[in-house]
């Protein structure tokens, strides 16, 4: 078969045509060279965790390469800061839990950045519970909430609890329940869950308020007893336990997530990439059951959903922290 000089150079136009759109294509889907996923918190937490699972999802397809960085310090409040000083050009990626943002603003007189200016909203990652478990210093009869409210308030030197630190949300429904059933539970802060559940376990702490996902390994070897969770519905981690507010407690429904956000007056368009290419990650089997292992339940959101969440858990929080009485800055 032949082919005459004419058709050959159109040919060859059409090809290269269609090569040089296929080139565009692929650098427009890796026009980022570096992509730096920032969390607030240390590494082999569950936000460090989630971050890189995500990060691995993001290599090769929104970014050529990325990478996780730690900015630790002040509570999660160093990464939100730092993000006021970078460009907004898309290569930076935080992800922060609610408190940071919808709380903080309660607890703190002064905060060193604008939870709703100085941050862009990308999308959801993941939605957790948090469940009230006790220890051997508490009677294996206890066996729900109302139970062990009985039990401290005939124990009243023993009505204390920890959680992972002062402010946070696990150590606000520790104080809410006290409110709500007369008892005055002490609260103790720890850096973390693990360390405060060590000390329950040990016998000298009695109870914790802590994410669900940081109790169950604990559970399941036997070492501490889940007497409640904190979600509106049962938690499917931990579906045998009955809610605070099927055991009668109104309006005790509380949850928290985290959230990825970018930096501030980010173009609309590298948003909208942005939130594309982390929504199709956190969709993935393997990032969805790799936080299933820590009690998370993946979930993703648009720009604008995730800004309708902050609102409402900024407003929810305002009421409660006030009648709780905490401040950050006492």
């Amino acid at each position: 078969m032949s082919i005459n000089r004419r058709e050959f150079v159109q040919s060859s136009v059409a090809l290269a045509a269609l090569s040089s759109m296929g080139f565009v294509v692929r650098a427009e889907a890796q026009a980022i060279d570096t992509l730096k996923v920032v969390t607030g918190f240390p590494p082999g937490g569950t936000s460090d965790t989630t971050c890189r699972r995500l990060a691995e999802k993001l290599r090769g397809t929104y970014a050529k390469n990325t990478l996780v960085e730690n900015r630790t310090g002040a509570g999660g409040q160093i990464v939100i800061q730092s993000m006021k000083t970078l460009t907004p050009d898309g290569t930076t990626l935080m992800q922060t839990p609610m408190s940071m943002l919808g709380i903080y603003p309660h607890i703190y007189k002064k905060l060193s950045y604008d939870p709703i200016n100085d941050v862009m909203p990308v999308s959801l990652t993941a939605v957790f519970d948090f469940g009230l478990a006790v220890g051997p210093a508490v009677p294996a009869s206890v066996t729900n909430v109302n139970e062990f409210v009985t039990w401290c308030k005939a124990n009243p030197n023993m009505a204390n609890f920890g959680s992972p630190a002062a402010g946070s949300v696990p150590h606000f429904i520790g104080a809410l329940l006290g409110r709500a059933t007369g008892v005055d539970f002490k609260h103790a802060p720890y850096r973390g869950s693990q360390p405060a559940l060590l000390e329950m376990m040990g016998g000298n702490l009695t109870a914790v308020s802590a994410p669900v996902g940081d109790i169950l390994q604990h559970v399941s070897g036997g070492k501490a007893r889940l007497l409640a969770t904190s979600g509106a519905k049962r938690n499917k981690f931990a579906p045998t336990i009955a809610t605070y507010t099927e055991q009668g407690l109104k309006d005790f429904a509380f949850s928290e997530w985290f959230g990825l956000y970018t930096v501030a007056k980010t173009p609309a368009d590298v948003v909208q990439k942005m939130n594309a290419a982390c929504r199709e990650a956190i969709a993935s089997k393997e990032f969805t059951d790799g936080l299933a292992t820590f009690g998370l339940e993946a979930q993703s959101s648009s720009p604008a959903e995730l800004a309708a969440m902050l609102k409402a858990d900024t407003d929810r929080w305002a009421p409660l922290v006030k009648a709780i009485g905490f401040s950050a800055d006492a």
